[in-house]
């Protein structure tokens, strides 16, 4: 008789109304709607030798043969082997097979960040640091080193993670303060409603970058993460993100590795790279790959790594 009188309370059973197509109706309306599929690729590390512009052709071609197409493409950047150091025909020859790759075997948007392998630097001055960024951007057509974009609900930030270090060094993972503010002010902007998904080349918050190398220190009982790792602004960063709990997630590449961190409501995805281990086969347990990223009307997602 409760069950009755509740139903008749809801007007259920006097507007002919059966229980069964009501909660079907429900169902239906609470059911995140996939609204954007995206592939993202990182580190292709492309050169004339060893097969990687193959390598990077079967990828593209991975990516546009997927049942369910990706809507573009997101790089989060090092598309050369090495421009650093090298000499300019070098870093040349590298660019023109990575865009002359992208032209023949791509018909997606792409989106790019720099990544540090693609900065070429005779030598460490500042002056020389800019200019090699200067100079990958043209290569992909950036006209900002950081912007943002919106795409049917979602809102994308692409950050530019590799700056030259204060001591004149050759490079560290953070957001300079004329990148910081921007970021602020570009989060306010955004409705709380509309979802966000952070881009950068060097994760901001990573686990994969303790098995990066050999950073325990056993003797001293402690771990170093180098500052060119992984953002030393992270927490920084994060607090940012706090004050904004729209953004959902952050991406990212560099270590060759993946990982997932969830941390106050963000997930950071390191997502492999297209090169593997620099085109030798997969790096520790990492098989070369990109990652197919599914995004919902409600901010969830799906981050997928796929072997190619």
């Amino acid at each position: 008789m409760q069950r009755r009188d509740l139903l008749r309370q809801a007007g259920l059973l006097a507007g002919g109304i059966s229980l069964p197509s009501f909660l079907k109706a429900n169902s239906k309306s609470t059911t995140p709607q996939k609204i954007l599929r995206i592939a993202h690729i990182t580190d292709v590390h492309i050169q004339p030798l060893i097969g990687a512009a193959k390598g990077f052709e079967r990828c593209l071609h991975h990516i546009q043969n997927q049942e369910i197409k990706p809507d573009f493409i997101i790089n989060s950047g090092d598309c050369v082997m090495d421009a650093h150091r090298r000499r300019h025909e070098n870093v040349q020859k590298q660019w023109s097979l990575f865009n002359e790759v992208l032209k023949t075997e791509n018909s997606l948007p792409i989106h790019h960040i720099v990544g540090n392998h693609d900065i070429c630097c005779e030598g460490d001055s500042n002056s020389n640091f800019e200019d090699g960024k200067k100079w990958a951007m043209d290569e992909m057509s950036m006209d900002k080193r950081f912007y943002s974009f919106n795409k049917k609900d979602w809102h994308f930030v692409m950050l530019d993670s590799v700056q030259k270090k204060k001591d004149g060094g050759w490079y560290t993972a953070n957001l300079d303060d004329e990148q910081m503010d921007w970021l602020r002010d570009d989060l306010k902007q955004v409705s709380d409603n509309k979802p966000t998904m952070v881009i950068s080349h060097i994760p901001i918050l990573s686990a994969c970058v303790f098995f990066d190398g050999d950073n325990m220190k056993e003797k001293e009982n402690k771990w170093e993460v180098p500052g060119s790792w992984m953002h030393t602004d992270a927490k920084k960063i994060s607090e940012v993100f706090n004050h904004h709990k729209n953004v959902k997630l952050a991406v990212s590449g560099h270590i060759h590795l993946t990982d997932r961190v969830d941390y106050n409501g963000v997930s950071y995805c390191c997502n492999g790279a297209v090169s593997g281990k620099w085109w030798f086969g997969k790096y520790q347990h990492t098989e070369a790959g990109y990652a197919i990223i599914d995004l919902y009307d409600d901010g969830s997602f799906t981050n997928t790594y796929v072997n190619y």
